[in-house]
C-alpha cells in the first residue's frame, strides 16, 4: 500500500491554474524526485502534501486514510512529516539550540533530547558545532542544520524543496550524500523537488515530471530519460536529438526510420507509415576519424558544424544528411581534432533509438 496518495489534485492562484489533475503515489521507504522548471508548480505540491495548504479540489491520503481538510487529525499527520525549505531556515539560537527546538516543542526530556542531538549532529557532520551560532554558518552548514532539526524528530516522510539550491558543489555533494544515507538507514519516505536532473537521477528511486503544473510522466531513471512519452518530456530530459521522420520498413521490431531520405534503424513496434520521432541521446552517439567494424546498426559519414566546450565534455554538432548533436568527453574531441569542417563517422546502436509517435497538433 502507498504511504502517500494523491488524486485527482487541482490548485489554483485566483484565476491561475497551478496544478491540474495531479495523480501520484509513493510507496513507504521511496525516494520520490520531482523533476521540472522554476514555476513548474512543485513547491505548491509539497506544501499541499505537507498539509500547509488546502487543495482546490482532489484528496490526499496517508498511510490508507484520507486526509480531512480541517481538524485535529491534519496537526497529528502534520507531525509525522517534515519539510525542507530550498532557503535553509534557522534560528538566531546555538546549532545546538536550533536542532533541539521540535523536541523541547514535543515534551522530549533533557537528557533524550542531548542524546538524540549528539547523534544527529555527528550524522550531519556537523559534531563540534554546538555553540555556533545558526546565522554565522555556511550556507552548505545552515542546510544541514535545517536536515538535523526534521530528522531528529524521525519523521516517517520528509519533503524537501530544491535542497541543494545556490550551494556550492561541495556543500551539494555533501547533501546528496546525507540524503541517501537517509534513505538507505532510516528507510525514510522522501519527496524531493529539484530542477537539478543529475540529482534526480543520483537518488531517486522513481521521479515525476511536472511541466505546467501538469504531472506528465513518472517513471525510474531509465523511463524517464531514454523513453520519454512526449516530445514536452523528451526536451527537457535533455534529449537533443528530436528528429521528425517515419516508419518505412518493420521486420520483427526492428525498425527501417527515414529521416530525409537517409535510413537509421531501431527497435520499434510502430507500424510502416507511422509518423513518429526518433530520439538520440547526445552520450549515445560515437565519433571517429574512419569506419569501424561495430555492433552498432547506425553508422554515418559527417561533417563537424560546431564544437562547443562545457567543462570536461564537448558538444558536437554533426551534419550527417539530417542534424546530430553529440557529447564526447573534452580529451576525445582534443585527440580526434573535432573543429568545423571536419569529416567524422557518426555511429549509434538501434537501441539507441528511442521512436516516440508524433503528436498531432491542433
Amino acid at each position: 500500500m502507498s504511504l502517500i496518495k494523491v488524486t485527482g489534485l487541482n490548485h489554483r492562484y485566483g484565476e491561475r491554474a497551478i496544478l491540474e489533475n495531479i495523480n501520484l503515489s509513493v510507496d513507504r521507504g521511496e525516494v520520490f524526485a520531482l523533476i521540472g522548471p522554476t514555476g513548474a508548480g512543485k513547491t505548491t505540491l509539497l506544501r499541499i502534501i505537507d498539509l500547509l495548504e488546502v487543495p482546490g479540489a482532489g484528496e490526499i491520503y496517508f498511510d490508507g486514510k484520507c486526509i480531512p481538510r480541517s481538524g485535529k487529525q491534519r496537526l497529528e499527520i502534520r507531525r509525522r512529516m517534515s519539510f525542507i525549505h530550498q532557503k535553509p531556515q534557522v534560528f538566531n539560537l546555538s546549532v545546538y539550540d536550533n536542532v533541539a527546538c521540535g523536541l523541547r516543542w514535543r515534551g522530549e526530556g533533557k537528557n533524550k533530547t542531548a542524546e538524540k542531538v549528539d547523534h544527529i549532529l555527528e550524522m550531519v557532520g556537523l559534531k563540534g558545532y554546538e555553540n555556533r551560532n545558526a546565522r554565522t554558518l555556511s550556507g552548505g552548514e545552515a542546510q544541514r542544520v535545517a536536515l538535523a532539526r526534521s530528522l531528529v524528530l524521525e519523521p516517517e516522510v520528509l519533503l524537501l524543496d530544491e535542497p541543494t539550491a545556490n550551494l556550492d558543489p561541495i556543500s551539494t555533494a555533501k547533501i546528496a550524500q546525507l540524503i541517501s544515507y537517509v534513505a538507505r538507514q532510516r528507510n525514510t519516505t522522501m519527496i524531493m523537488a529539484t530542477h537539478d536532473m543529475s540529482q534526480g537521477q543520483q537518488l531517486a528511486d522513481r521521479i515525476g515530471v511536472l511541466l505546467d503544473g501538469r504531472l506528465v510522466q513518472t517513471g525510474n531513471v531509465t523511463d524517464i530519460f531514454r523513453s520519454p512519452q512526449n516530445e514536452e518530456v523528451a526536451h527537457f530530459v535533455g534529449m537533443e536529438n528530436i528528429i521528425e521522420s517515419v516508419i518505412i520498413a518493420n521486420n520483427e521490431g526492428i525498425a527501417m526510420v527515414n529521416i530525409g531520405g537517409n535510413a537509421i534503424q531501431a527497435v520499434s513496434n510502430y507500424p510502416v507509415g507511422k509518423e513518429v520521432y526518433a530520439c538520440i541521446r547526445p552520450e549515445d552517439i560515437t565519433l571517429a576519424l574512419s569506419s569501424t567494424q561495430s555492433s552498432a546498426r547506425n553508422s554515418f559519414q559527417a561533417k563537424v558544424s560546431r564544437v562547443t566546450t562545457l567543462g570536461p565534455l564537448s558538444r558536437v554538432e554533426i551534419n550527417c544528411g539530417f542534424r546530430l548533436v553529440a557529447l564526447v568527453t573534452k580529451i576525445s574531441a582534443e585527440e580526434l581534432n573535432l573543429q568545423e569542417g571536419r569529416e567524422v563517422y557518426a555511429t549509434f546502436k538501434a537501441t539507441g533509438v528511442h521512436i516516440m509517435e508524433k503528436e498531432i497538433r491542433q
